[in-house]
This record gives structure tokens, C-alpha cells and sequence, in this order.
């Protein structure tokens, strides 16, 4: 038979008061009220990495300001790469909370009923007040508001001025004939080895959005329209028999025939290496690039997009949509776009990534009009927002941004005229629609 040993009684009473403490250390745990954080997901394609960096500084400080609240900011990779995911995501039911993205998109989203009309919340919060009025077309769909702005920019003309000098040019150019006459005087054999190592301007290769992006506002310069009328429709997009967007596509077809202009590597027409390092002395870009051009140490300076009918250029920049969830983490999701609104959040933003203030307040405020003295080229940015169009935001828009693009880089690389080449736009447009 197995033996049995008595404890001692001072240890088992010892044993015994442990337990019981333990017990009511337990029950006083369960009784106490957990403090609950309702953590949300924000997918963006924020770049460079420099730009990076300064949101998630304020998505810490809204994290550590809101201690029920935390947002996980994950980098998706660059715009053009993300439709596929955030679509599938949408239709899998494994969207995030927000996203950022341009407002092309916004058709789509609608579609899926994955997104929160957002008219009831704006009215009600004090927000609404301070966006600037420019961007509400870019927030708007068949009468609602499905975004909210999160940075805005434009397109303008970076150039570097010692270059200019170098080339005896001392008038920027203003009209499409000005500006390719400059480019030309640009052009030459730097080195003298018979090779032309400098070029006037660089143009986006690619059939994707940026390089479409980039010449919307020529078409729109021109008297051009994507669509016939006010349906936001892709149905209703005219590429064919297009006067403003076949003397869009002749003018940067004349740039590359005239060898003024050089073409950027493949989908990498924002990149800036062409500039900085003088191979290029003017390029298409938006303020976004403003820290990597003060960081290159090479001199750069801004004009506007040059005109042929009238002063066009494009609003860029990326909005705030909040996906369908659960009341508590929409209502959470609203706070943190609420805060990337506001003046201060708008105001370190524009100071740290060159991105035009969506807030008005931010916009007027000392600290901000300060930075403007600074950095002079943002003003160029600021003055010409008046007269810039955004993309629509009807479903289909990628399709019509493909068809574009292809459009272009035909012209560019193929050399076909600008009017079949749109024809066969319209073409395969048209069969995709179908």
C-alpha cells in the first residue's frame, strides 16, 4: 500500500492563505472594469519613404493622445499596385478601417457597398467648415460624400534654374510654342563627345496612371473633355474625334520627335533622378517632391504647366474612405480622419512632406504662411489650384485610364498620329464596356 505523509501544519495553513489570497486576487481582477482599445487598420501607399515617416510620427501622436483608440498605419505599396488588393480585400470582407487612396476609386467602392456615405457625419462634425472648397468634387458621388480629403497637390513644371541660366534662358515659358523652344535651347551635347547628355524635359513612360495623370491637364488646356456630359459614366467617355486630346497627344509626340524631350524609365515618371542629376532641366511633378529635391542639394525652382487655350492643371492627392464594420470602430475609424483634417494635423503634414494643406485654417496659419517663405515653389502650387480639374469618380475610371495610357505610350513609342491612336482607345474602350 503506498504511504501517505501529513504535511506540517504551519506549511499547510501557509498553502491554504496563499490560495485564498490568490482566489480573491482573482475575484477582484474579474470585478474590475477592463479597459477596452478598439484598434483600426489604415492601408496607404504613402512615398517616399522620407513622406512615410512624418505620418506615422502623427499616427503615433493620435495614438498616444486617444489611449482608447489605435490605429495600425500598414504601407500597401505604390498606388498603382494597390487596386487589385484593396478590391479583393473589399469583396472578401477583409477590408481595412480606412483607406487612402485617390478618389478614382470611388465608383467602385460604392459599387460593392463596402464604404460609409459619410454626409451625416460631416454635417455634424466641425470640420466640414475647414476643407477647402476646391476639394469637394474629389470627396463627391451621384450627390454624396464618400471621402474625405487627407493631402492635395497639383502638377506643375520643377526646373533647374542654373541650367536655364547656362542656356541663356531667362524668360520661363508660358504657352506650348514657349515652352518647346525652351526645351530645345535645353537640349544639347554637354560634354562634347557628339552625344546629347542634357535634355530640355522629361516625359512619363508607362501606360499607368501617373503618365495619364500627367497629361490630363494638356487635353484640358486644349478644350478637351474625358466625358460628353454630366452622367459619370464611362459610357459617356469621348476619346475618338477628341480635338483637345489629339493636340494633347501631338504636343508631347512633337517634345520627343524634336528629341527635346527624353523618356523616363518604364512607370517611373515621378521619380526625380533625371533632374537632379541635370540629365533632364525640367520635369512634371507635384510638391510631393520638394523634400527629395531639398535633400539632393541641387538647385530647383517651379512654374506653371504651360497653356494652349486656357490654364489647366490636375488635383492630385489622396482621400480618407471608411469601410463598412461595426459601429464603435466606424464611429473610431471617423475620429482619426476627423484628426487628419484638423489645422495641426494638416500643418505638419505640409511642413514635412510638401503636400498642399486640405485645411483652411492650416493654410492661413502662421506657421504654415512662415514655411511659405521658405520654400517660395509651393506658392505656384497654391496660386494655380484654381484652375485644376480632379479625375472622376465613376466605376470603370481604370479602365478608361487604361485605354489612355495606351493610348500615350502608342504615340510615344510607336509613333502612330494621336488621332488613330485614340481611335483604337475608344476601340477597346468600347469592347471592355460591352
Amino acid at each position: 500500500m503506498p504511504r501517505y505523509t501529513s504535511l506540517p501544519i504551519s506549511i499547510g495553513y501557509s498553502l491554504l492563505l496563499i490560495a485564498l489570497f490568490s482566489l480573491l486576487m482573482i475575484s477582484g481582477c474579474q470585478s474590475q472594469p477592463e479597459s477596452k482599445v478598439i484598434n483600426i487598420t489604415l492601408w496607404h501607399g504613402v512615398n517616399p519613404p522620407s513622406n512615410r515617416d512624418v505620418l506615422q510620427k502623427l499616427v503615433d501622436k493620435f495614438n498616444y493622445t486617444h489611449t482608447n483608440i489605435h490605429v495600425d498605419a500598414i504601407y500597401i505599396g505604390r498606388q498603382d499596385q494597390q487596386t487589385p488588393k484593396i478590391l479583393t480585400a473589399a469583396v472578401g470582407n477583409a477590408a481595412p478601417d480606412l483607406l487612402w487612396y485617390n478618389s478614382t476609386i470611388t465608383g467602385q467602392l460604392v459599387e460593392l457597398n463596402s464604404i460609409l456615405s459619410l454626409d451625416e457625419l460631416l454635417t455634424n462634425s466641425p470640420m466640414k467648415n475647414e476643407i477647402v472648397p476646391a476639394l469637394f468634387s474629389s470627396m463627391e458621388y451621384q450627390g454624396k460624400i464618400w471621402s474625405l480629403p487627407f493631402a492635395t497637390n497639383n502638377l506643375g513644371v520643377f526646373y533647374r534654374p542654373s541650367l536655364f541660366q547656362a542656356a541663356g534662358i531667362t524668360q520661363l515659358p508660358q504657352t506650348w510654342s514657349e515652352f518647346q523652344q525652351v526645351a530645345r535651347k535645353l537640349t544639347y551635347d554637354t560634354k562634347g563627345n557628339g552625344r546629347i547628355a542634357q535634355h530640355g524635359l522629361l516625359l512619363p513612360l508607362g501606360k499607368g496612371e501617373f503618365t495619364v495623370f500627367s497629361w490630363l491637364p494638356f487635353m484640358w488646356s486644349s478644350g478637351g473633355n474625358l466625358v460628353s456630359d454630366s452622367s459619370q459614366s464611362a459610357a459617356a467617355v469621348v476619346l475618338q474625334n477628341n480635338q483637345g486630346a489629339i493636340d494633347a497627344l501631338q504636343f508631347w509626340q512633337n517634345l520627343i520627335e524634336d528629341g527635346s524631350a527624353i523618356l523616363s524609365s518604364p512607370e517611373q515618371g515621378y521619380q526625380i533622378d533625371y533632374l537632379v542629376t541635370g540629365r533632364a532641366a525640367m520635369q512634371f511633378l507635384g510638391p510631393w517632391s520638394l523634400k527629395d529635391l531639398d535633400n539632393s542639394g541641387q538647385d530647383f525652382a517651379v512654374f506653371p504647366l504651360p497653356l494652349n487655350q486656357q490654364p489647366a492643371t490636375i488635383i492630385g492627392g489622396e482621400n480618407l474612405f471608411l469601410f463598412k464594420s461595426t459601429p464603435l470602430r466606424e464611429q473610431a475609424a471617423f475620429k482619426f480622419a476627423e484628426y487628419a483634417l484638423s489645422q495641426d494635423f494638416q500643418t505638419e503634414l505640409a511642413l514635412g512632406t510638401g503636400y498642399l494643406p486640405v485645411n483652411l485654417k492650416s493654410r492661413e496659419s502662421l506657421r504654415y504662411q512662415e514655411f511659405l517663405q521658405k520654400q517660395p515653389q509651393i506658392k505656384v502650387f497654391l496660386e494655380q489650384e484654381k484652375y485644376g480639374k480632379t479625375r472622376p469618380n465613376f466605376p470603370g475610371y481604370t479602365r478608361v485610364s487604361d485605354s489612355l495610357g495606351q493610348a500615350i505610350e502608342s504615340v510615344l513609342l510607336k509613333r502612330i498620329s494621336p488621332a488613330l491612336a485614340l481611335k483604337k482607345a475608344q476601340e477597346h474602350l468600347n469592347l471592355i464596356l460591352e
